[in-house]
């Protein structure tokens, strides 16, 4: 019998994709705030995550909890940051707990550790595509210090230090993903920072996958989500050791600025 699997925001980009790409390997429930779009699991409730109460239930006899669900702009108002991703993850852990989950993947971000490419060359250098100025290989880089870029920023670090508490305190397995950037259309070419950062829809679907499978003794730890991007900056050793994650997509150098095209921030 498949484990059962609880998406938070599965009507969302990546819940989308994880139903798609694992639906035949798991069995999927959903919690969203608006209703689900077509091709996703029935079983799906409509829900806020600030509510505990309305969420609650739908974690009873579940394997693992998938928590995608928060406002997803690093430009989002502190007022709804509050409630969708403090107040919401706060909820997500609790009722993981009351219900005696196994573990928690949490969606965390790049934007928890933003500032540094933001701030500090050579990682500066990437991400405004002056690649001139950038010796080959790039040095992986391996945060020693949260720099969040933004109040969504700062709520993925109170939801990693959140899991934290929640192994240590009550036993909870949590492995924190630090994605990178996963977009529709399925294409970075639009700049070099969206090349840096792209975490393919395929290769989104296999690092969920083998954070769910990851072994027992995983119990908290933060890994990175992108590609095997060249311009990739953040670390991969660690994430391949911790969950076993070997990107099978990679984005090249080659980029053309688009106008109307998304920013990392």
């Amino acid at each position: 019998m498949a484990r059962k699997i609880l998406v938070t925001g599965m009507a969302g980009q990546i819940g989308q994709i994880l139903c798609r790409e694992l639906s035949a390997t798991y069995d999927f429930v959903g919690i969203d705030r608006k209703p689900t779009p077509s091709g996703l699991p029935e079983d799906f409730h409509v829900a806020e995550i600030a509510d505990f109460d309305a969420i609650r239930p739908r974690f009873d006899g579940v394997d693992t909890v998938i928590h995608l669900g928060a406002d997803p702009s690093p430009r989002a108002s502190w007022d709804s940051v509050l409630d969708n991703n403090i107040i919401g993850t706060r909820n997500v852990f609790e009722a993981a707990r009351e219900a005696g989950v196994r573990r928690v993947v949490f969606a965390s971000s790049n934007h928890v550790v933003g500032y540094y490419p933001m701030k500090d060359d050579p990682y500066r250098a990437v991400y405004e595509g002056r690649l001139a100025d950038i010796r080959h290989p790039i040095e992986p880089l391996t945060a020693t210090h949260l720099r969040p870029d933004s109040y969504y920023g700062v709520s993925k670090a109170f939801g990693e230090s959140l899991g934290s508490y929640f192994h240590d305190a009550f036993g909870l397995s949590v492995i924190c993903m630090r994605i990178g950037w996963v977009m529709t259309p399925d294409d970075p070419s639009f700049s070099a920072a969206a090349l840096s950062l792209w975490l393919s829809h395929a290769d989104a679907a296999r690092f969920i996958e083998k954070c769910i499978e990851a072994p027992k003794h995983v119990g908290f730890a933060i890994v990175h989500g992108m590609s095997d991007n060249e311009l990739r900056i953040w670390e991969k050793d660690d994430t391949r050791r911790i969950v076993g994650f070997d990107p099978e997509d990679g984005a090249g150098e080659t980029w053309i600025e688009r106008p109307g095209a998304p920013k990392p921030i």
